[in-house]
């Protein structure tokens, strides 16, 4: 990232592709992402829009939910980082969240388990009392070029990363959410506009989409709003970990804005559907997409 400072403002300028050639192995790691993504560590500026709440990131080691970890803990909230096995990038992540003087919890594990997701939710309340917020962003995806290609384990696989987990944390949580708190569901732009590549994947975002307008209907008169937000292309390690190498060259330039997001660039969606600046909004859909075409 390059920045431009003029009369008005600091203009950030983001890379565009092409990136260089590489590939990582399942799940990929920040430290091989190359060149590295912005999740803001020396950009978000918090006002205390989160302050005594406390998070539970899935997916939050890296990627996305490093950005949103990083926006919640300078807004005022603790967090819970749950991840499967990026140690490293994991301690990274609650480094940052401990700089802005706030509290982590790391629990590292495979959310497609059931017992697992439970444990996540009564570790939160063991350690900080109450979940306010409850972030669904992990995910697993596999580009490929053949529905033959596609095994029944991974297409299991997908959904047991993706879907399932929505209902094992929100179900194992619902007795501890207040009215005021929210959960906010990581979709995607494939919901709508779903490429051939990624048939899975899509399925499952579009499955996400359902899930959480339905939840909303029955959770509404709790005082428990539920939310999506829908990415466009964003640079993290998923993409270099299971796209191919020629998708990665090229990756982003298809939107409007030639080049793909940045997780910073997502993090001030999260933490509107997290605060009160959203206090009328339920079973909607923040889409961050560079002006990808939905319809």
């Amino acid at each position: 990232m390059t920045e431009k400072t003029n009369d008005a403002a600091t203009i950030k300028e983001y890379p565009k592709p092409p990136f260089e050639n590489q590939k990582q192995p399942i799940p990929g790691y920040e430290k091989s992402l190359r060149p590295k993504a912005d999740h803001g560590e020396t950009s978000y500026k918090g006002s205390g829009k989160l302050s005594g709440k406390v998070a539970i990131i899935t997916g939050g080691d890296s990627g996305i939910g490093r950005a949103v970890a990083i926006a919640y803990a300078r807004e005022g909230a603790d967090v819970v980082i749950s991840y499967l096995n990026e140690h490293e990038d994991a301690e990274q992540t609650a480094a940052i969240i401990e700089q802005a003087g706030r509290k982590s919890l790391l629990i590292p594990g495979d959310i497609s388990v059931e017992s697992h997701c439970i444990r996540i939710i009564e570790s939160c309340v063991k350690e900080f009392g109450s979940i306010d917020i409850l972030v669904n962003n992990a995910a697993f995806q596999m580009e490929r070029h053949s529905l033959q290609d596609i095994s029944s384990e991974e297409w299991d696989r997908t959904f047991k990363v993706n879907i399932y987990p929505l209902f094992y944390f929100c179900k194992a949580a619902e007795k501890y959410l207040k009215p005021g708190s929210t959960v906010i569901n990581t979709t995607s732009v494939n919901a709508y506009k779903a490429p051939a590549k990624l048939i899975p994947y899509s399925a499952t975002k579009s499955a996400i989409q359902n899930f959480t307008a339905s939840l909303a209907q029955m959770w509404a008169e709790k005082g428990i709003r539920v939310n999506c937000v829908a990415p466009g292309p964003i640079w993290t390690p998923l993409i270099t970990s299971t796209m191919s190498k020629e998708h990665i060259e090229t990756f982003g330039e298809s939107v409007f804005m030639k080049r793909p997001g940045q997780p910073a660039e997502l993090a001030p969606a999260f933490v509107m559907l997290a605060s009160e600046d959203s206090s009328y909004m339920t079973a909607s859909t923040i889409q961050v997409t560079g002006g990808y075409p939905t319809i």
